[in-house]
């Protein structure tokens, strides 16, 4: 295998040029790809290539717009990137070495035969549609002759993680997740994106397209190109399906800590007389801390899903904003977006010079993008949409007789009529969000609701098993305890 050839113009920047050498091998060793660094600065040359070497290369890195001496590589195609790029993703930059030239990323797809496939799934509840289409894929590739292996990133994290060997090894890989998945150990691979639904449904039509129509990923690229990627590719919905995932644990810790103080030490457990008891603290724990945290982390996380790692603070921050302001859920989910898609712009637009780009992730974007979300919330929209939270609070708390069954009526059907897909998860959200506003009626029917499909699955089984088919009979047991869990 001939080793890949990189050659860092970096004039005055010696000491960066020396340490992006150093990031690009490490990159290269992990994925067992042989490398050739040569380094141009303005204190000399480092590990200079051979004449022989340079004239017979058919592609070569240039990192930096410093004297690459590129008169030596006639034969070659140079692909370019800049000296932050290489520093802040090596493997993303090497991975412009294996796309191909001819067009856009778009890789060229092996022989027909047995292929290896790695695969991630992961749903925004992380519980049943996760697990669902990792078992869709493996009867897929299975049925079509493939090998495959799919680590599942549910709930409890990572499950069957991928090793970074069979990465390497991986002909394709293929990602069915409804919310924002690490592509970053992807680097020059082909991939392909997928919601969860079509691995559910139709296994093998997806493996099929993802086979013919996958394309190398080649990481981050610089000035924040990969953000404003994710913005284009994923709807506001998915950014919105982030943020609930990540702020289900505070409520489910938060809640559960409720009941247990409750159970404990009945329904004023929480009041001050009982100050110091087991019951108290609980309480403590989870209405003033975890639930405390409910709207800051989907804030946070929908502005994460847009603008990636600097948009978390400014969400958090502008999601507590919204807190203090009685703004609720609906506060939080405004300051979620204004965060994000104002860092993204941010990252977008401002332009600094080479000495200070360190400054702008650590510095310069949560310090802007806390200001810009904080000063929204405080004059433009946390007024009105308090105003309007507390109007949809009183309505649903005066809810009385047949409006509030109505109510239970639409969010329990909403809950049971699309298997876990947006509309479950709308209702879900909804009735989850309301909860930091002290408003649970609608809770108790989107459980319910909730309850009903896999119990309707399990019991009729259970009662006639004869009458169900062979292959909907093992996993009756996950199904029966989904509803129960409820």
């Amino acid at each position: 295998m001939q080793p890949s050839i990189v050659v860092i113009a970096a004039g005055e920047r010696s000491t960066e040029a020396v340490l992006a050498a150093e990031a690009l091998r490490r990159a290269a060793a992990a994925r067992s790809q042989p490398l050739q660094v040569e380094v141009r600065s303005d204190n000399g040359v480092l590990g200079a290539l051979e004449p022989a070497v340079a004239a017979a290369a058919r592609r070569v890195l240039v990192v930096g717009d410093g004297d690459a001496d590129a008169g030596r590589f006639a034969a070659a195609t140079l692909e370019h990137a800049s000296l932050g790029t290489a520093l802040d993703d090596p493997a993303g930059t090497l991975a412009l070495l294996a796309a191909d030239t001819g067009d856009t990323a778009t890789a060229v797809a092996p022989a027909d035969g047995p292929r290896r496939i790695v695969a991630i799934t992961s749903c925004p509840t992380g519980i049943a549609h996760t697990f669902m289409a990792a078992e869709g894929l493996q009867q897929a590739a299975k049925a079509l002759g493939h090998g495959i292996r799919v680590e599942t990133q549910g709930s409890v994290g990572a499950q069957d993680a991928l090793s970074a060997q069979e990465i390497a090894d991986a002909d394709l890989v293929l990602v069915a997740a409804d919310r924002e998945v690490d592509l970053s150990r992807f680097a020059g691979k082909r991939l392909f994106k997928s919601a969860t639904k079509p691995a559910i449904s139709d296994g093998q039509a997806l493996i099929r397209k993802a086979l013919a129509e996958a394309r190398v990923h080649g990481g981050a690229p610089a000035d924040g190109a990969e953000p404003a990627e994710k913005a284009r590719s994923a709807g506001p919905y998915r950014h919105l399906m982030t943020g609930v995932s990540f702020m289900l644990p505070f409520v489910t810790a938060g809640g559960l800590l409720i009941a247990l103080a409750f159970a404990l030490g009945g329904i004023y457990a929480g009041d001050d007389a009982n100050q110091g008891t087991l019951a108290w603290s609980m309480f403590q724990i989870g209405a003033k801390a975890g639930f405390m945290l409910m709207v800051p982390a989907l804030a946070g996380y929908i502005a994460y899903s847009i603008a990636d790692r600097p948009g978390i603070a400014p969400g958090m921050i502008g999601g507590l904003v919204a807190v203090n302001m009685d703004a609720g859920f609906l506060g939080g989910i405004v300051a979620g977006f204004i965060a994000g898609y104002g860092v993204l712009a941010m990252v977008r637009w401002i332009r600094l010079p080479r000495s200070l780009e360190g400054l702008k992730p650590v510095l310069i974007l949560p310090v802007l993008g806390t200001l810009l979300t904080g000063l929204a919330m405080m004059y433009v929209i946390g007024t009105p949409v308090a105003q309007l939270m507390t109007a949809l609070t009183a309505w649903l708390r005066g809810m009385q007789g047949s409006s509030a069954l109505l109510l239970g009526l639409l969010l329990g059907g909403m809950m049971a009529v699309d298997m876990g897909g947006p509309v479950n998860k709308a209702a879900y959200a909804f009735a989850t969000a309301l909860i930091s506003s002290q408003v649970y009626t609608p809770m108790a029917a989107v459980m319910i609701g909730g309850m009903v499909p896999p119990l309707g699955v399990r019991w009729p089984r259970a009662c006639s098993p004869a009458a169900s088919p062979s292959r909907s009979a093992a996993p009756a047991p996950p199904p029966a305890c989904s509803g129960w869990r409820s």
